[in-house]
């Protein structure tokens, strides 16, 4: 695709078989990069994306691996440099969601959330920051939620781990900058799909009733935004987290 946000960049996108990840791949896709993306559960369902992508004319790969391996995660980030060039996108956008409340959350559960959503960004993102570097250029995004920015009724593991991603990006984004790369946050209202699934029913409606739209977002929604984040013509925002929640 000529003429595209992305044309001829190489992006990787944590969590990339489905929901907000998958999304994101087929819109940055559109937009004329080249996709990695890892997955963990499902194989169908990541080379059911990697097909979709492949058969749209887009190069494509998916890897078996848990953002908590580091090893996996280096193999997988040499595996990309080497067939597809040096990774110019960074989508670190795998997650997790669990409804509990504090008294009755195990120990495990806390583990999970923060390790899942904060050292899964920290170990991939240090493991593709070092050819951003070298290259001295690219883009990193952080997907937070709108969680982690406001005061609303959500698990609180859920919410310490999204807005630990915030003070990420604003860390890292003052760290790196000199080398030509920026590092953004987006954090997206409840969304009707993904991980958003997992709120309850009446928390759903109390959403509703705040959000100036009067409707939930859609994922694709949320890629739309995330492919400008990510491309060149969005070249002076750094360390900004956007929220995307249609007026909370």
């Amino acid at each position: 695709m000529s003429g595209g946000l992305l044309q001829g960049r190489v992006a990787l996108v944590t969590g990339g078989s489905r929901g907000l990840g998958r999304a994101i791949c087929r819109v940055l896709a559109r937009e004329g990069a080249a996709i990695a993306f890892n997955y963990v559960k499902s194989e169908k369902q990541a080379q059911d994306a990697v097909r979709e992508l492949r058969e749209s004319g887009t190069r494509a790969w998916a890897f078996a691996a848990s953002v908590l391996d580091k090893s996996a995660i280096d193999a997988m980030v040499r595996t990309v440099e080497q067939e597809a060039g040096p990774i110019d996108v960074l989508v670190n956008n795998a997650g997790v969601g669990q409804v509990v409340p504090l008294a009755l959350m195990e120990e495990s559960d806390w583990d999970r959330m923060m390790d899942t959503h904060v050292k899964g960004a920290f170990l991939v993102t240090q493991s593709v920051l070092r050819g951003m570097i070298r290259l001295k250029r690219g883009r990193i995004l952080n997907v937070s939620s709108l969680a982690g920015v406001k005061m609303l009724q959500a698990p609180v593991h859920y919410c310490a781990a999204k807005a630990a991603l915030k003070g990420l990006t604003e860390g890292l984004a003052k760290e790196i900058g000199r080398y030509g790369i920026t590092v953004n946050c987006i954090a997206p209202g409840i969304l009707e799909e993904g991980v958003s699934v997992n709120v309850p029913q009446a928390n759903r409606e109390e959403y509703l009733r705040h959000c100036a739209l009067r409707r939930l977002g859609t994922l694709d929604e949320i890629a739309e935004v995330v492919a400008f984040l990510v491309s060149d013509r969005n070249g002076y925002m750094n360390g900004a987290t956007v929220v995307v929640d249609g007026g909370v």
